[in-house]
C-alpha cells in the first residue's frame, strides 16, 4: 500500500479535531481504512525498545484495525531477555491478524562495529516485507546501537512511511518531535504493565518505571493539544501527502 493510500489529510473536519489558539482546527492524518489490511514493522536495537518507543501506539492500531500484520524484529538479547521479549510482543500483538517475531543475537553495544552482519540481516527482510509503516529509532538517539538500526532502516526503505519512536534515558537525548499518535489513559497504563510485567531484569534501572513512561506520554499528550490527555511522539523526516 502507497503512502497516499495509506494516509488520508482531514483539514480541520473532524468532530475531534485539535483546537489551537486561534480557534482554527489543527490538520489530521488518519491511517487510510480500518477495513483495509495494514502491515507494520517494528524493529528495536534490544528487548523492551519497540514496546517503549511504539508499544501504545501498536496497541491502538490493533484497536482500531481489524486486518494487521506485524512483523517485530528484535536485535540483540541474551536468552533470559529473549524470553521477556516474546512474552511482551505475545501481549503487545494479542490482537494481530499476523505476527512474526524475531528475536536475533547481534552483540548488544557493539552494532556500529558489526555493521556488515546487521546490513545483510536488513537486506533479507527487505525482500521478505513489504510494510505500509515502519516504526525504528531516533536518528539523534545517543546510544549506538539504536543509530546504527535508524541508519540502515533508511538506507534499506525509500518508498515507505518510517516513525522514529524515542527511548528515555541517562544520556539526555529527547527531541523535538513532529509527529503524534494521541492515547487514551488506558492504553498508556496497559503498555506500561506490560512492560513491568514482562520485563524483570530491568526493574533496577532507575529510568525503567511505570511513572516515566506514562510521563513522557503525558508530555506528549500536551504538546500536541491530544483530546485523550496523552500521546507517543515520533520523528516523521520524510512524507509525501496527495492532496
Amino acid at each position: 500500500m502507497a503512502f497516499r493510500e495509506l494516509v488520508g489529510v482531514h483539514l480541520g473536519k473532524s468532530e475531534r479535531g485539535w483546537v489551537s489558539g486561534g480557534g482554527c482546527k489543527m490538520v489530521q492524518l488518519q491511517f487510510g481504512q480500518s477495513k483495509e489490511l495494514l502491515r507494520v514493522l517494528c524493529l528495536g536495537a534490544h528487548s523492551d525498545d519497540i514496546e517503549i518507543g511504539c508499544g501504545g501506539t501498536i496497541l491502538r492500531l490493533l484497536a482500531q484495525f481489524r486486518y494487521v500484520e506485524v512483523n517485530w524484529i528484535v536485535f540483540s538479547s541474551g536468552r533470559e531477555r529473549k524470553a521477556e521479549a516474546l512474552n511482551s510482543a505475545s501481549q503487545f500483538l494479542a490482537k494481530a491478524t499476523r505476527r512474526e517475531v524475531t528475536i536475533r543475537n547481534f552483540p548488544g553495544s557493539f552494532f556500529p562495529f558489526k555493521g556488515e552482519a546487521i546490513k545483510a540481516f536488513f537486506e533479507r527482510v527487505k525482500r521478505q516485507v513489504s510494510p505500509d509503516i515502519i516504526f525504528t529509532h531516533y536518528r539523534h538517539d545517543l546510544h549506538q546501537d539504536h543509530r546504527v538500526v535508524s541508519d540502515f532502516t533508511w538506507n534499506t526503505w525509500r518508498n515507505h512511511l518510517i516513525l522514529e519512536y524515542e527511548i528515555p534515558k541517562y544520556d539526555g537525548d529527547m527531541g523535538v518531535p513532529n509527529m503524534f499518535i494521541p492515547l487514551d489513559e488506558a492504553t498508556v497504563r496497559t503498555k506500561a504493565r506490560i512492560l513491568m510485567d514482562s520485563f524483570k531484569t530491568q526493574r533496577t534501572k532507575q529510568w525503567f518505571s511505570e511513572d516515566t513512561f506514562c510521563s513522557l506520554a503525558r508530555i506528549r499528550g500536551v504538546e500536541c493539544n491530544s483530546p485523550e490527555r496523552y500521546a507517543e511522539a515520533f520523528y516523521c523526516r520524510k512524507a509525501t501527502i496527495q492532496l
